[in-house]
């Protein structure tokens, strides 16, 4: 009974079915699309770092998101531009990650980016990004861009304004992030390169410290955390290498601060955290691969030697454990919200950083598509 039901979530979990006059209809789930465009040329150290330690806050808030009742599927893209080192021939504009659902390469890329002088063509990586990315066509889903600079966004041979139109002729909505102050952006055209794609404009403190506040819950949390890791089985060629960068995310997100950490283990209690590439426990969920059809060389050295029976029962175990755990951290994270928010009215004079930025838009701009946070 309790495979059947595991077999039966599995399959809603992809599809949403229902019946119409007689007929099965298979509705594709709603996606949520986010492309960060990051300045990587000289003084934007601070940005780097608030993205690469605040993108599981980010990830976090799609948590709760559901449109018409059923949860989107998340997807994240990743360019830098105006770095030296780029190519030239591109308009020193790179596409790092064309749109994914892998977090942990995102993180990676986050973590591996650096900066140096260069020429900030804003109207170009824009133009690149609507272009060469696989956008939805649905104009119901949410399609954002995020750019974030400090130079002036009419730079470069690309007209910043034909490439705005041109976004949001695909319902791609153009979000400016200026690094300082508000004048400063508005005067530099960021604010209205956001208007003509009906984005939003912010201006942040690059240099500003995310605030962690100390939670009642935190100590758990980590500790599930490390529970959490142990109910990962890699297979096939890549599992090892997979589960070692699994464990290389962790470590950097401690290195950024207990609240990158904290915000990290939420994130791989969601169902956005997904590595069926790797992850048995994963795979058997979405129905990519049976375990009783794997060969014995993809399977981890402790799975060789036992029956397909036992294989099944280990993979269902696993699972059954990684779903308690799960449920614990995100139970304890919802005491922790309520905690960490009454604490913050406290406070006074906090500085607009790179999550609140795209936090604040994100509930924004998903209302507007009829999506939903609780």
């Amino acid at each position: 009974m309790k495979i059947l039901v595991s077999c039966l979530v599995m399959v809603l979990s992809l599809t949403v079915i229902v019946s119409a006059i007689g007929k099965t209809v298979v509705i594709e789930k709603p996606k949520v699309q986010l492309a960060l465009l990051l300045d990587t040329s000289n003084s934007m150290d601070g940005l780097i770092d608030q993205a690469k330690t605040q993108l599981w806050k980010v990830v976090n808030e799609f948590a709760t998101a559901k449109q018409k009742g059923v949860r989107p599927e998340l997807e994240v893209a990743l360019y830098e531009y105006g770095k030296s080192s780029l190519n030239k021939e591109t308009g020193w504009v790179r596409q790092i990650l064309p749109l994914t659902d892998d977090l942990d390469k995102v993180s990676q890329e986050l973590f591996a980016l650096k900066t140096n002088g260069g020429n900030e063509y804003c109207g170009r990586v824009i133009k690149n990004a609507t272009e060469n990315l696989k956008w939805s066509d649905r104009n119901s889903d949410l399609k954002m861009v995020f750019i974030a600079g400090n130079e002036p966004f009419d730079q470069g041979d690309i007209d910043y304004t034909k490439s705005c139109k041109a976004a949001i002729t695909k319902s791609i909505v153009i979000n400016t992030i200026f690094c300082g102050s508000n004048q400063e952006g508005i005067n530099t055209k960021w604010k209205h390169g956001s208007l003509l794609s009906d984005g939003s404009y912010m201006n942040i403190d690059q240099n500003a410290k995310l605030v962690h506040i100390n939670a009642p819950q935190d100590k758990k949390i980590a500790e599930l955390g490390m529970k959490l890791n142990k109910t990962y089985i890699p297979f096939g060629s890549i599992g090892k290498k997979r589960a070692k960068m699994q464990m290389k995310q962790d470590l950097n997100a401690k290195s950024t601060g207990v609240g990158s950490y904290m915000q990290r283990t939420i994130s791989k209690s969601t169902a956005y955290y997904k590595n069926s590439s790797w992850d048995l426990v994963d795979a058997e969920s979405d129905s990519s691969i049976k375990v009783e059809e794997l060969k014995e060389e993809v399977l981890p050295d402790n799975m060789k030697k036992m029956t397909i029976e036992e294989r099944k029962i280990y993979v269902e175990t696993k699972k059954i454990e990684r779903d308690t755990i799960q449920k614990q951290i995100l139970d304890l994270n919802n005491a922790r919200k309520k905690f960490v928010a009454d604490e913050r009215k406290k406070m006074s004079g906090e500085k607009s950083t790179f999550d609140s930025a795209i936090i604040k838009v994100i509930h924004e701009q998903g209302l507007k598509k009829n999506f939903t946070f609780k």
